[in-house]
C-alpha cells in the first residue's frame, strides 16, 4: 500500500499547477477517472463550469525592479497600464498599501478591513507561511469578488518591500488579467449498496489547488482511492459515493456542483467524509479533527488512537470548519473531517518524495476505510 499510495501522489504532483478549469485540472481529472477504472468501479466525470481568471501580467515594479506576483482571485483587477502611487503600510494614507497575508487569512485583520473598506487604490500582500517562499491564498470569495486589486508576492520580498513602504517609493502595480470561460470536473464514482432506501455514506476530497500540491493534496487522494479499494469487495448496507472535486481553491465551486446536483443530499446523508489538506504531511505533521456531533468525533477520535495517530487539535464544536465540510456543515448534514499540519501549505516547493510520509497515510487510508464500512454497515 505504502508504495501505490507514493506512485499516486509522485503521478498527481507531477502533472503541474493544480488550478481550476485548467488543462492540467483536466488532464489530472482523467488521470484519477482512470485510477478509478483500475479498482474496478465506473467514474464518471461531473462538469461545473466556472468564469477562470487568466493573469496576463501580475507585477510590481519599483526602484528598477520588477517583483512577480499573482493576483487575489476574489478581489478587483488593474488594466493593462497597472495603478501608479506611493507604496505604504496597510491602513496608512498611502496610494497602494503593504500587508502581510498567512496562507487563507485573506478577508482577516487589518487587510480584510483595508479590502472591504476600498482603503487603498491597491495593495501588495507578501505571502508568510511557516517557509519561506510564494504560498497564494484561495479566494473564498469567488463568487463574490470585492476591494481592489490585490498582488500577491513571495516572502522573499519582504525586507526590500518594507524599506520601500517607510520610504513612501513610488510603485506601479500591474493585477492584469483575462476571463475565459472555462468548464471543470468532480470525479465521482459509487460503490452499491444492497438497500437502496438507506441513506449514503459520502466520502469527500479536494483535487484542485496552487502549485504541485503533493502533500497537501496528495495524501487526501491517496486514502480517498485506498478508501474506495476497500469498499469494492465489503457488499456494503447503503451506497457509498466518492467524490474528488475541483474548485477547490475558489470558495469550493466543486462539491457545491455536486450538491446542488443532488438536491437535500447533505442533511439526508448517513454522513460526510472529508479527507481534507495535509493528510501525512512530512513538513510540519500534525492533525485536526473537525466535527458535526461528538459521535462522529469519538468514532474518528477512537480509530486514529488505536491505530497510533494523535490528535493535536479539535475543532470546537459550533464553529464552522475548515475545507469542504464547512459546506456540509452549512447545510445541516453529519461529519468528520481531517486537517493535517504542513509547513509547505500552498508552497511552490510542495513537491518530490520528502514531502509526505507514506507510512501514515496508510494509517488514515485503513483507519478511514474502517468508519467507512461501519457506516456503510457492511
Amino acid at each position: 500500500m505504502q508504495q501505490r499510495i507514493a506512485d499516486v501522489i509522485g503521478a498527481y504532483a507531477a502533472q503541474g499547477f493544480h488550478r481550476t478549469g485548467t488543462a492540467v485540472d483536466r488532464q489530472s481529472g482523467e488521470w484519477l477517472a482512470e485510477e478509478v477504472r483500475k479498482i474496478g468501479l465506473e467514474p464518471a466525470l461531473e462538469a461545473f463550469s466556472l468564469s477562470r481568471v487568466d493573469p496576463v501580467r501580475a507585477t510590481l515594479m519599483v526602484k528598477g525592479r520588477t517583483v512577480e506576483g499573482l493576483p487575489l482571485f476574489d478581489g478587483g483587477f488593474t488594466g493593462a497600464a497597472g495603478v501608479t502611487g506611493c507604496l505604504g503600510p496597510i491602513g496608512s494614507d498611502a496610494d497602494i498599501g503593504l500587508a502581510e497575508l498567512p496562507p487563507n487569512a485573506a478577508e482577516d485583520g487589518a487587510l480584510g478591513d483595508a479590502r472591504r473598506h476600498n482603503h487603498h487604490q491597491a495593495i501588495v500582500a507578501i505571502t508568510r507561511a511557516a517557509r519561506p517562499g510564494f504560498c497564494p491564498s484561495n479566494a473564498d470569495s469567488f463568487r463574490s469578488p470585492f476591494g481592489p486589486p490585490v498582488l500577491q508576492v513571495a516572502s522573499e520580498e519582504a525586507s526590500f518591500l518594507s524599506e520601500c513602504a517607510r520610504e513612501g517609493a513610488e510603485v506601479m502595480l500591474t493585477a492584469h488579467v483575462e476571463r475565459t470561460q472555462a468548464d471543470a470536473v468532480n470525479v465521482v464514482a459509487a460503490v452499491s449498496g444492497n438497500d437502496k432506501s438507506a441513506a449514503p455514506v459520502i466520502v469527500m476530497t479536494p483535487r484542485s489547488g496552487w502549485w504541485g500540491c503533493a502533500s497537501e493534496r496528495g495524501g487526501g487522494i491517496a486514502c480517498w482511492l485506498e478508501i474506495m479499494r476497500a469498499m469494492r469487495d465489503a457488499k456494503p448496507v447503503r451506497d457509498v459515493l466518492f467524490v474528488a472535486s475541483s474548485g477547490h481553491e475558489l470558495g469550493h465551486l466543486g462539491i457545491d456542483s455536486f450538491i446542488v446536483r443532488r438536491p437535500g443530499i447533505v442533511p439526508t446523508a448517513k454522513a460526510w467524509i472529508h479527507l481534507g489538506a495535509n493528510i501525512g504531511a512530512a513538513q510540519g505533521p500534525g492533525n485536526n479533527v473537525q466535527a458535526s456531533d461528538d459521535e462522529m468525533e469519538a468514532m474518528l477520535g477512537e480509530a486514529m488512537t488505536k491505530a497510533g495517530l494523535t490528535i493535536d487539535n479539535r475543532r470546537p464544536r459550533g464553529l464552522p470548519p475548515r475545507g469542504e465540510a464547512e459546506n456540509v456543515h452549512r447545510g445541516g448534514g453529519r461529519y468528520m473531517s481531517l486537517i493535517g499540519n504542513n509547513a509547505l501549505f500552498h508552497n511552490r516547493s510542495d513537491l518530490g518524495p520528502d514531502v509526505i510520509d507514506a507510512e501514515v497515510i496508510a494509517r488514515f487510508a485503513r483507519v478511514f476505510a474502517v468508519i467507512t464500512a461501519s457506516l456503510a454497515g457492511t
